[in-house]
């Protein structure tokens, strides 16, 4: 029992197992639905006990949530990584047509995000508000990052550009089914020609702004992904 108990209380084979856990949570939900999964499968799956998966996670929608965060945390280092390889991508239709692409090219992050809105509710409920600030926070300071340096429209304010941008992302996330909708990059080139024409300034930045707002807006990001992922039950890259 002592032995047992030893494993369930080490940091590391905690961490290796929850790893597993959301693993095998994660194939189920891609390949049946959020409808269809429930603990007893995960556990199953897992090859652990149900109650195991209660030492993690109180119920299936912060078990669920888990998943959903961890995809969006991959999604956001693929955006660091780009920003780090292009100082271009800081710019706002760069950076929303790569964001976009590491969206829709995770199958299960995107069906979060379209296919059942009651699930996003569910998941909003128990997840932590101070990580919904903490995102909020870092796309104010991006888009004022991007006005300080005068690559922003100056005849709108930055929370009226950052409520239009943030609209007009939402919007081609879920109109992938539009006629003429095209596959993932025509959509996102599409997102980047408006996003450009709606919202930036015409004058061509200079390489050494480039380069001071893409090391910034890496930082921003390197802030957000540090601290969503130290926040306590966070999953793990």
């Amino acid at each position: 029992m002592s032995a047992t108990i030893g494993r369930l209380r080490d940091p590391q084979q905690r961490a290796e197992r929850a790893m597993r856990v959301l693993d095998v949570t994660a194939d189920l939900l891609h390949r049946h639905g959020y409808r269809r999964v429930t603990i007893d499968d995960v556990a199953a799956g897992a090859g652990i006990g149900k109650g195991t998966i209660y030492l993690h996670w109180k119920n299936r929608e912060q078990l669920f949530g888990a998943v959903f965060e961890r995809e969006v945390l991959r999604a956001m280092d693929e955006l660091r990584q780009a920003l780090r390889q292009e100082p271009k991508v800081c710019l706002l239709h760069r950076f929303a047509q790569t964001y976009f692409l590491a969206i829709v090219n995770r199958p299960l992050l995107h069906g979060f995000l379209l296919e059942d809105p009651d699930l996003l509710g569910k998941l909003a409920a128990s997840a932590d508000a101070a990580r919904d600030d903490r995102h909020g926070t870092m796309a104010r300071q991006y888009v004022g990052l991007l006005a300080e340096h005068g690559l922003l429209r100056d005849d709108m304010t930055v929370d009226e550009i950052g409520y239009a941008y943030q609209a007009t992302f939402e919007g081609f996330l879920r109109a992938e089914d539009s006629p003429g909708a095209g596959g993932p990059d025509t959509r996102a080139h599409l997102l980047a020609k408006i996003v450009r024409r709606a919202f930036e300034s015409e004058p061509e930045p200079s390489v050494t702004t480039l380069r001071d707002v893409a090391t910034a807006t890496a930082t921003l990001l390197d802030d957000l992904i540090d601290a969503d992922r130290s926040t306590p039950g966070a999953p793990s890259p």
